[in-house]
């Protein structure tokens, strides 16, 4: 594992003058199981972590409830609790996986996937297993957030793992994984309450593997369309145009345990970074299996704007305090 020589000193003068720091993964305080961090950064300042909670020992992703973090130093965190919950769906009552947010029209707005029914993997024919994307609104960053609509954005095709993009021009566009149905884009409406037009299937350059949590932002004049490539290790592309054509630049975070991940990027106090989760080895709760923990690090790029490689560290985003105020720490 690399060691970077001005993190270390950074985190050594953390250290002695008594500041809390964080490990990777992340500490919320408690011993929750968190995974699929989406980030962003509100009119408040500080940073917000949308998050997906495993329970313990949960059984093939039998998810409930979505929480929320902040932080303003991403060191010490504060968890909101359950912002959100299947049980205050009326369309679905299971799989709460990767959430997304976003700020528009003065209120926040979470997109979720949920679903119901079972997913046989030693029989796939006779699963009953289905998922689609909600939407639901809130005053406040840290929710309760509620329900918009009371209903999926749609039915068919089955989908999970939205992102939400605001353009510029305050344009929003809804990115996800669906069976069948990777690679698609559809415009939100300007209420932010159903889609606007028909599912558009984008242009990747010819190169279109199987992914899953897609997650897009800009920086400069450039689009940047990142996913998990094969499920597994974190690639990108970039284009002109938050819908492409896009080109495929390669992988910037290898993958950890031949196990899935989940990120977003983000840009904070002149540092950009990016959220992820690791699958760690966990056996306080007698499961005796790895579960999974949301994690961050540095991301940096070249000056063409591609993105450099990614490792995983013990460290992580343990500085950042000291950094932001380092006259010679890195903003690439």
């Amino acid at each position: 594992m690399k060691k970077n020589p001005l993190r270390l000193a950074l985190l050594s003068l953390l250290l002695g003058a008594g500041t809390s720091h964080a490990q990777n993964p992340l500490n919320f305080g408690s011993d929750i199981k968190t995974a699929d961090p989406s980030a962003h950064v509100w009119q408040d300042g500080k940073m917000y972590l949308y998050t997906s909670h495993d329970e313990e020992c949960q059984q093939d992703f039998w998810m409930k409830n979505w929480h929320v973090f902040s932080s303003d130093d991403l060191v010490n965190w504060k968890d909101h609790g359950a912002v959100l919950s299947v049980d205050d769906l009326d369309w679905a009552d299971n799989y709460a996986w990767a959430p997304d947010a976003a700020y528009t029209n003065g209120k926040y707005y979470l997109v979720f996937p949920a679903g119901s029914g079972h997913k046989d993997r030693v029989n796939p024919e006779n699963s009953t297993k289905w998922m689609g994307i909600g939407i639901a609104e809130s005053d406040s960053p840290t929710g309760p957030f509620k329900d918009a609509i009371g209903a999926p954005l749609w039915r068919e095709p089955y989908a999970n793992d939205p992102a939400l993009f605001i353009d510029d021009n305050g344009k929003a566009y809804l990115y996800f994984h669906g069976t069948n149905f990777d690679y698609y884009v559809v415009e939100m409406a300007e209420d932010m309450r159903s889609i606007k037009g028909g599912f558009q299937k984008m242009d990747m350059g010819g190169y279109e593997p199987k992914m899953e949590g897609p997650w897009v932002f800009k920086r400069g004049d450039k689009y940047y369309f990142t996913m998990p490539e094969n499920n597994r290790a974190l690639a990108y592309y970039m284009s002109e145009s938050p819908t492409g054509p896009w080109q495929y630049k390669g992988m910037f975070m290898e993958q950890e345990h031949s196990s899935n991940n989940h990120h977003s990027i983000v840009e904070y106090k002149g540092q950009w970074l990016l959220f992820y989760h690791r699958w760690l080895d966990y056996t306080a709760s007698g499961c005796d299996k790895r579960q999974r923990h949301s994690a961050a690090e540095y991301l940096h790029f070249n000056d063409d704007g591609t993105i450099k490689k990614v490792e995983r560290t013990e460290l992580g985003v343990a500085d950042f305090a000291e950094r932001v105020k380092s006259p010679i720490a890195r903003k690439d």
